[in-house]
């Protein structure tokens, strides 16, 4: 993420009304709530997190005035670097056009011809965007270049606004290489991946019909570990298909999508759930509500035991938004889940997507990466859907967005 200002020695968040620090250890259920609560931030990070009548003293007090805090989002999946507007494609779609995954190519068309400075400045204003709406930690792929120079510098673009950066040059193959698909793989697994790996942490592969089959997705994933990047996968998505296997075969952090699965891939993410590194079930109600899929059944998920996470997929073409309180209220409504289980996947479910400690939860330790609803507690965020309710959001410890 871009630097943020410096922050005073300790804060101390005080009047909390409800404390979300999922951490059971902490306070009430797998939230960790504890009401009447405070929260001391110092050096970027959680000191303390407690009932404000043992709050210790601080050099600053922010007054929470009744208020709800929670974990800032973590946003496990999208594709903000990209140029051009798919807009009347969502018209055309939502007038009964299906969705199928060769509207990527008009983004790809677009992208390739626009600067870098456009990508990095369009990129900003949706890092900015997702902020205001309590989003702290967010993962951005490329793979709307789909050439060795376009992959690269959508990266390096990426770079510059997250630390979590995601190679994706199997989003879709190549239209130069529409009658080659194998040619294209070869690219990817070749010089593709050896010029973008040094700039991404992931490798992702679109394992779906349309795009890459079980074979050339496994021989893509293996360029990249060979790289030294982790898998993650996009599967099932159109139709039951091999992307979960394959991902929880390979010890992917996640298998994005999900929405048409099979009891063998329900009982396999089950299984992979209970590892020291699970690969999680990350669910992206944002791209069904857009292109009027159906939505995955996150409690047949949650029930067998699977690890879930909410992210946003915000991308111009299946679904463009930034917003997870919307993820929440969608997957509370339509998807089976209560209101603290899609809290919690929109927090530490992304963060342990992203295979990450530090975010999503504030316990002791944790990076200060909080926000203050304009709420008494968490509920709302599903309650009342499309309703702004971020008053302020802190990352590393310094105010980023709003005002408390």
């Amino acid at each position: 993420m871009n630097p943020t200002p410096e922050a005073p020695g300790t804060i101390l968040i005080d009047g909390i009304g409800t404390l979300i620090t999922n951490d059971p250890a902490l306070g009430r259920g797998p939230l960790g709530e504890i009401p009447e609560a405070a929260l001391v931030l110092e050096e970027g990070r959680v000191a303390w997190a407690g009932p404000r009548v043992q709050a210790p003293d601080a050099d600053a007090r922010v007054e929470a005035a009744g208020r709800c805090v929670i974990p800032g989002f973590v946003d496990s999946h999208s594709h903000i670097v990209f140029a051009g507007d798919r807009s009347r494609e969502f018209a055309a779609r939502m007038s009964g056009t299906p969705y199928t995954a060769g509207g990527i190519h008009t983004t790809v068309a677009a992208t390739r011809e626009a600067s870098d400075a456009e990508l990095l400045s369009n990129a900003r204003t949706l890092v900015r965007e997702a902020r205001a709406q309590g989003t702290t930690t967010l993962e951005a792929k490329s793979g709307y270049g789909l050439t060795v120079q376009d992959e690269a510098r959508a990266l390096s673009v990426a770079g510059r606004v997250t630390d979590e950066v995601t190679f994706m040059g199997a989003h879709l193959v190549a239209p130069e290489y529409a009658d080659d698909p194998e040619g294209y793989v070869d690219l990817l697994t070749g010089p593709m991946v050896e010029t973008c790996a040094p700039l991404a942490r992931w490798v992702d592969v679109f394992c779906e019909r349309g795009a890459f089959d079980e074979q050339a997705a496994r021989r893509i994933l293996a360029a990249g570990a060979e790289h030294g990047l982790l898998p993650r996968v996009h599967g099932n998505q159109l139709g039951e298909g091999p992307g979960v296997s394959l991902a929880v075969e390979v010890g992917a952090a996640s298998v994005d999508h999900c929405t048409y699965l099979a009891d063998s891939d329900v009982d396999a993410l089950a299984q992979a759930a209970r590892r020291p590194e699970p690969t999680v079930a990350t669910l992206l109600p944002g791209v069904d509500f857009s292109t009027r899929q159906p939505y995955p059944d996150a409690r047949r998920l949650v029930d067998a035991g699977a690890a879930v996470a909410l992210a946003s997929d915000c991308n111009p073409g299946s679904c463009f938004t930034s917003s997870l309180a919307f993820c929440i209220a969608l997957a509370v409504r339509d998807m089976g889940l209560t209101p603290d289980e899609a809290v919690w996947a929109a927090t530490a479910g992304g963060a342990r997507a992203l295979r990450r400690d530090d975010v999503g939860h504030l316990a002791p330790g944790a990076r200060a990466d909080l926000t203050l609803l304009e709420a008494p507690n968490h509920l709302y965020l599903a309650y009342r859907p499309g309703v702004p309710q971020v008053a302020a959001v802190w990352k590393d410890g310094a105010l980023v967005s709003g005002r408390p």
